[in-house]
């Protein structure tokens, strides 16, 4: 196998997503370039983590894409302090991420690897697309707003194409790129369903621009995953609620990174993106097709509550309410089982 060695992570916190899981991982062993190893992390779930050390002790071996590791999140409770957990522990060069409620398709790994020939390439990340609960799209949910279900959303380029940041379910990092920039801050990410509940790739990816100015960051939309989309994520209460986080969490990136960086990509979406949408929205209204009005008024909603999120997260920056931490995360040496995890904050 040419090109480098790639641990694949995927984070778990409930025994609810136990048939996902269970999916990720068997995309994750069906890859057509196969990982040298899968890490599934579990955030303090003990009962989730022996029912999965047990479902896997027969591929706890050193045989290419067989291995299948289970291990405890070293950090505090959360989806970041569970990735830099895996981080750690893994052997490959590269360290890709699926979430446990996705599946990847046969090729997905394939396409990061390509990526990587070019020396310079330090993060790659994929496609992410919704399967909904229901079948199908809600009328109303404008796919410029996708990634409130933690998707591919309109407005991103095709292709492969350099950006600012990839989007964390579906991504993957050189091992270098950590020890230069450091882990996932946690205090950002996801921890169950308390707020903020993302930008933490964000933050690190330009973290990691500062740190390696040369490092190129790519997204190739043909390394594609499906993501499954909970009946409760379909409705306007959720699209309103993970709007207003999102704006919580992007004012701490800026308060971390500087507000240019930080919403550097956000302006042309709100500038340009939304508004097309919109259009589009009373567009479809006129020629009497579904859900014209109700994304139109979707996307004028969600940029209200991700402003006053924004808002509201700004105040508790600069009073000190909100912060987060960046850890160094020691990582074992490629192609050799580390003896201990470590994260330090």
């Amino acid at each position: 196998m040419s090109g480098p060695g790639i641990s694949v992570v995927i984070c778990a916190y409930t025994e609810d997503r136990w048939e996902d899981i269970l999916a990720a991982v068997s995309s994750v062993r069906a890859q057509s370039r196969p990982a040298l190893e899968t890490l599934l992390v579990v955030d303090h779930n003990d009962t989730l983590r022996e029912r999965l050390a047990k479902e896997y002790e027969e591929y706890d071996e050193p045989s290419e894409g067989a291995v299948v590791r289970v291990l405890a999140n070293a950090g505090p409770r959360g989806l970041s302090a569970g990735r830099n957990t895996g981080i750690a522990a893994a052997r490959g060069e590269v360290v890709a991420f699926l979430d446990d409620d996705a599946v990847a398709e046969r090729d997905w790994l394939r396409h990061f690897a390509e990526a990587y020939t070019d020396p310079r390439v330090m993060a790659v990340g994929g496609r992410t697309v919704p399967v909904w609960a229901s079948g199908r799209r809600p009328d109303w949910f404008p796919e410029e707003f996708d990634w409130v279900v933690g998707c591919t959303y309109r407005g991103l380029p095709r292709g492969r194409v350099r950006v600012r940041n990839v989007l964390g379910g579906n991504a993957s990092f050189r091992r270098s790129a950590f020890d230069a920039a450091g882990g996932f801050a946690t205090g950002i990410g996801r921890d169950g369903d308390k707020r903020p509940l993302g930008c933490e790739e964000t933050e690190l990816c330009i973290r990691l621009s500062r740190a390696r100015p040369d490092a190129v960051l790519l997204i190739d939309d043909r390394a594609v995953i499906h993501h499954r989309v909970p009946e409760v994520r379909e409705h306007f209460r959720y699209f309103r609620t993970r709007t207003y986080a999102e704006g919580l969490s992007k004012a701490l990136v800026a308060r971390s990174v500087g507000a240019e960086k930080g919403l550097e990509s956000e302006r042309r979406y709100t500038t340009r993106v939304l508004p097309a949408g919109v259009a589009r929205g009373l567009r479809d209204t006129l020629l009497a097709r579904p859900g014209g009005v109700g994304r139109a008024g979707a996307i004028v909603a969600g940029v209200l509550t991700a402003a006053g999120g924004y808002v509201v997260g700004s105040v508790r920056a600069r009073r000190g309410g909100a912060t987060f931490s960046v850890p160094v995360v020691q990582t074992a040496q490629p192609s050799s089982a580390p003896e201990e995890v470590r994260v330090r904050e």
